[in-house]
């Protein structure tokens, strides 16, 4: 009894140590030999180019290729228009989109969402201003940005209304950006006094712009953020999910996540749709 154990033990790991079988794969995508992922490079650290090489880099990037090498697939990179990459899948132009994209409910009602990582809104400030508004709480009353193609602006101004207006003090400013990259520039100039982006690429903007951002307490809220796979493809969202589960099972996704900075982001175990 004992050796039937060990060898389906063993058996078990062998068969967990290889690509995802391409039976799993739907018909078109084995015919095509390839998989199409949508992408937007200007999400670092999640998603951008090298400057130097024009290449793509990022967390999603690597991780999307994994994923391409457990399926036992090529993976094409296509850059589109991120308010274009649901309506892509819709139109079979591409099979998933990797661009950090938050898993919500309104969404899941065209794709589901196979869930790799959180992330949190966070406010943050310029260090130039960072000895009016030390904390929170300084931001009422005051002008703060955030992309207008995000929930953000509306994320802000419930947490004004909670934490200022409640409170009888003046309701923050609530400025909407043509992206986070317009906002960090806003700031700089002063035109606002600060912002909120995803705490998964603050730290690579401090990074990259030393003695420059200055954090602002803790994420003020929390989403998930997933690959999406047109709700018709099941076979092609189970075999995501299989992949993303071997790469968590066998370090290459903690070692992602070590390299990009990204540990406090980390979700597991893998799961679908559950954004709200």
């Amino acid at each position: 009894m004992k050796r039937i154990t060990k060898l389906a033990t063993i058996s078990a790991a062998i068969a967990f140590s290889f690509p995802v079988v391409a039976q799993e794969l739907p018909a078109r995508i084995k015919d095509a030999g390839k998989i199409i992922i949508a992408t937007m490079p200007n999400y670092p650290p999640i998603t951008y180019k090298d400057p130097a090489t024009n290449e793509l880099q990022g967390f999603d990037i690597e991780l999307g290729e994994a994923i391409g090498k457990e399926l036992g697939i090529k993976v094409e990179w296509q850059e589109i228009a991120f308010a274009q990459m649901l309506p892509s899948l819709q139109t079979g132009r591409v099979d998933l989109a990797m661009a950090g994209m938050s898993d919500k409910k309104a969404r899941q009602e065209t794709a589901d969402f196979v869930d790799y990582l959180t992330s949190g809104a966070q406010f943050y400030t310029s260090k130039a201003l960072a000895g009016e508004i030390k904390t929170v709480d300084d931001l009422c009353g005051k002008s703060v940005g955030a992309s207008r193609s995000t929930d953000w602006p509306a994320q802000i101004t419930a947490w004004s209304d909670a934490n200022c207006v409640a409170k009888g003090k003046p309701a923050i400013m609530v400025m909407g950006t043509e992206g986070s990259a317009d906002a960090r520039t806003q700031i700089k100039s002063q035109r606002l006094q600060a912002a909120a982006q995803g705490n998964e690429t603050l730290p690579y903007n401090q990074k990259l712009e030393p003695d420059t951002y200055v954090a602002l307490g803790e994420p003020f809220s929390q989403s998930l953020a997933g690959i999406p796979v047109l709700k018709t493809e099941t076979q092609l969202r189970d075999a995501v999910k299989i992949a993303l589960e071997r790469l968590q099972a066998n370090g290459t996704y903690d070692a992602l996540l070590d390299k990009y900075g990204l540990k406090a982001n980390k979700l597991a175990p893998v799961t679908v749709n559950q954004g709200n």
